[in-house]
């Protein structure tokens, strides 16, 4: 299986929004406020919402506080949600869609929920799973590989500098694993103590370490 976002424009406009040291949810008037702005205070402890990070966004809406102000597209900033796709690449089927806000947390974090989904639901987990660098953290991978799903992912974390002292832990729950007289050693490990192997792929004076 595979698993990728899409951007998805929000109707809502930069005009009529609030910058982030003006907004305060408890001054919002429930009674009066719109369906979106009453949904939007239900979303705040949902970890594919308010708590995929605890960093304020820049704007938000009044019409339509849920989304977030982002120039992921490397353009014009505009309000988005994101669509999280379940993909079946063998038949080119959706499997599972899951929407959250445009933050990477947010869009790993559905990877988890659609996978424990489709698993509950229809009893399918895949072998492996496609998808893009920013799925690479180590505690990503690491809930993969947990699972006996293999990351076909490229890790974007990486574990400290090796010292002779052994292992160096990570903040990102990725350990290195040093043996100086042997080289050939080295390689990620998830939390599990799970080896994900390393491969190193160059292109035009370009590498990439990708775990598989």
């Amino acid at each position: 299986m595979a698993i990728d976002a899409s951007l998805i424009e929000a109707d809502a406009n930069r005009q009529f929004s609030a910058p982030k040291e003006e907004w305060d949810t408890k001054c919002i008037d429930l009674d009066a406020a719109p369906r979106a702005v009453r949904e939007y205070q239900d979303t705040l402890d949902e970890a594919a919402f308010g708590a995929a990070s605890e960093v304020q966004p820049t704007f938000t809406p009044f019409s339509d506080p849920a989304n977030l102000w982002t120039a992921a597209r490397k353009g014009p900033a505009f309000f988005a949600y994101s669509d999280n796709y379940l993909i079946d690449t063998d038949y080119g089927v959706i499997v599972d869609v899951e929407g959250t806000r445009s933050i990477r947390q947010a869009e790993v974090g559905s990877t988890k929920t659609m996978l424990d989904r489709v698993k509950d639901r229809f009893d399918l987990e895949p072998e492996w799973l496609i998808a893009d660098t920013a799925y690479g953290s180590g505690p990503m991978l690491g809930w993969l590989v947990d699972r006996d799903i293999a990351p076909h992912i490229p890790v974007i974390d990486k574990a400290g500098a090796p010292t002779e002292h052994g292992p160096v832990q990570a903040s990102n729950g990725m350990r290195k694993i040093t043996n100086l007289s042997a080289p050939r050693e080295n390689r990620l490990s998830s939390s599990a103590g799970i080896a994900l192997t390393q491969i190193e792929i160059r292109r035009a004076k370009v590498s990439r370490d990708i775990a598989r």
